[in-house]
């Protein structure tokens, strides 16, 4: 019989056993640290500990591609002048370095988290930042996980991405993880690397290290000296899955033959490369933030050109939508700050920043423009935190005046959702970004992995919303697809499905099990299924009501 087993949130699907190796936490400046006799050789050493920490950063990227994008971008935070600058102010007030890092990184998390989307995801990144600049002034081992010589379990609070991203997959089999939530960084990277993971698992961080432990990803669940049976109950079923997805492949539909597209959300040119070569039907989200981040002034027409020439190429004629720039109005864009706000989250973010500063989305379209004339590339735009119908045409008057032939709004805010059939008619697409929708829909931050259950996309309000988009959608002839997480969940694609989504954009990894549960079932039986799942009472009911209707070829696998 298997010993304790314990739940948390799963959120990258697949099995799989191995020994615990926990990840050493942080560590945290010394209460006696005493203030420095030199301010300026404390503010040069706080320089130099930065340095250390972006050079360190850059050399892992170069060693490896996948993690290429997340690990240069955390260098950037590193080399972020700001942020030595606010620690050199902390030691001018008498704060010794380590403190100092501390106190400076602070600040700007709150500012991060503050701005909302995006910004608040990369607060774990600053922080890693700060963990590695603090050990490297007090002479100590930076955190992180340690060196793996066999099939390891990680186990830690919470994971960096920069962290996450740099895992060596031929060692990691599982991620378990105390904090974090169903849209966190961890979460995200660990389905796009085909790593099943567990966050939320209380107690995670007291479980002995070298402990055998069984990870279900699907289920969440976590077990601690698993028996052989349960053991070899897992090994059937990963075979089991491997076999049932590699029977399926080309375009999705439904058994049939509702088209369905599966697309890819990418973050960045090496993401492209990589979800270009697998068997998807183009982008559903072209995350362009990352070009942004580090700039302390606009980028040239040509340089965004440039990049955006690198993205397209890889997919030739498929569709490759893009996000216009989803960012806030404060310090970390500093040629775009629009001055204090009470809580950016909800104020001048989005599109509402770029009617703001139309120089910010006019040179992104004509960087757009540029890039689809040179590759052929199929192109279609669409802006953020959209609310209403005259920001959807101020949006569109925009895309069209730049060359470009297709323009849609994100709906990600219940009111864009509710009132679909204004806003789409303004536009020729719409894309349900789950993550942020769920968000204000249940009044919770994405962020707070202890608000988990709240931001679970089965939530049935959160469906009810989602189906008035569709609605919308259907009484204008617009399309509608979903790029939040929610779309690479087999069980609540089929869901998505029925409600009247026309594409589903996720992890290039999750695209075969979703592809799969769609070719086992008919449109009506996802209409039924949609039924079902909103007709529940609580998120748990929806999903569980769903698994229990769906084909039990699929349940058998999944």
């Amino acid at each position: 019989m298997s010993g304790d087993t314990r739940h948390g949130v799963g959120v990258s699907p697949g099995t799989a056993v191995g020994p615990v190796v926990q990840v050493a936490p942080p560590v945290r400046p010394p209460d006696d640290e005493p203030a420095p006799a030199d301010a300026e050789a404390a503010t040069a050493q706080i320089q130099a500990a930065l340095a250390t920490v972006a050079g360190d950063l850059d050399a892992q990227a170069a060693a490896n591609a996948h993690a290429a994008p997340i690990l240069k971008a955390t260098a950037m935070i590193a080399r972020d002048k700001g942020l030595a600058k606010a620690a050199a102010k902390h030691v001018g007030a008498g704060l010794g370095p380590a403190h100092a890092i501390e106190a400076a990184v602070a600040e700007y998390a709150a500012q991060f988290e503050a701005l909302g989307g995006y910004f608040a995801e990369r607060v774990t990144d600053l922080k890693d930042v700060g963990d590695r600049a603090i050990a490297e002034v007090l002479g100590v081992p930076a955190p992180g996980v340690p060196s793996l010589s066999g099939p390891s379990v990680v186990v830690a609070h919470d994971l960096a991405p920069a962290q996450t991203a740099a895992l060596d997959r031929a060692h990691v089999v599982a991620i378990v993880t105390e904090a974090g939530g169903r849209t966190s960084h961890t979460a995200i990277l660990a389905a796009q690397m085909g790593i099943p993971a567990v966050v939320q698992l209380h107690g995670a961080t007291s479980l002995e290290p070298g402990t055998t432990v069984a990870v279900d990803g699907e289920a969440g669940e976590v077990t601690l000296d698993p028996d052989m049976a349960l053991l070899e109950a897992q090994r059937e079923r990963r075979e089991r899955r491997a076999a049932a997805l590699a029977g399926v492949s080309g375009p999705g539909a439904t058994r049939d033959g509702h088209a369905v597209a599966l697309l890819a959300n990418i973050g960045g040119v090496d993401d492209a490369v990589a979800a270009g070569a697998q068997d998807v039907e183009g982008v559903g989200l072209f995350r362009t933030e990352f070009l942004y981040l580090s700039a302390t002034a606009l980028p040239s027409v040509e340089e965004q050109a440039d990049v955006y020439r690198k993205v397209l190429e890889p997919f030739g004629s498929r569709r490759v939508v893009v996000r216009t720039l989803d960012a806030g109005a404060d310090k970390p864009l500093a040629f775009a700050n629009l001055g204090e706000e009470e809580n950016p989250a909800l104020g001048r973010r989005g599109l509402r920043l770029c009617q703001a500063k139309p120089e910010l989305i006019d040179s992104q379209l004509a960087a757009l423009a540029l890039a689809a004339r040179d590759t052929g590339a199929d192109v279609r735009v669409m802006a953020p935190m959209v609310a209403t119908a005259e920001e959807a045409a101020w949006f569109a008057s925009r895309v069209a005046a730049a060359g470009l032939p297709k323009s849609g709004v994100m709906i990600e805010v219940p009111a864009a959702a509710l009132r679909s059939r204004h806003v789409l008619a303004e536009v020729d697409f719409g894309s349900l970004g789950t993550n942020d929708l769920a968000q204000y829909t249940m009044a919770a931050d994405r962020m707070e992995g202890e608000l988990s259950d709240l931001l679970d996309p089965w939530q049935p309000a959160v469906l009810d919303v989602v189906a008035a988009a569709c609605a919308g959608g259907s009484e204008t002839g617009r399309p509608v697809g979903v790029c939040g997480e929610s779309a690479g969940d087999p069980f609540l694609a089929l869901v998505l499905a029925g409600l009247g989504v026309s594409s589903l954009s996720m992890a290039p990894k999750k695209v075969a099990a979703v592809r799969f549960a769609l070719s086992l079932h008919s449109l009506e039986e996802c209409r039924a299924l949609a039924d079902t799942a909103r007709a529940a009472r609580s998120a748990a009911d929806a999903r569980e009501a769903v698994r229990a209707a769906a084909s039990p070829e699929l349940t058998a696998v999944l």
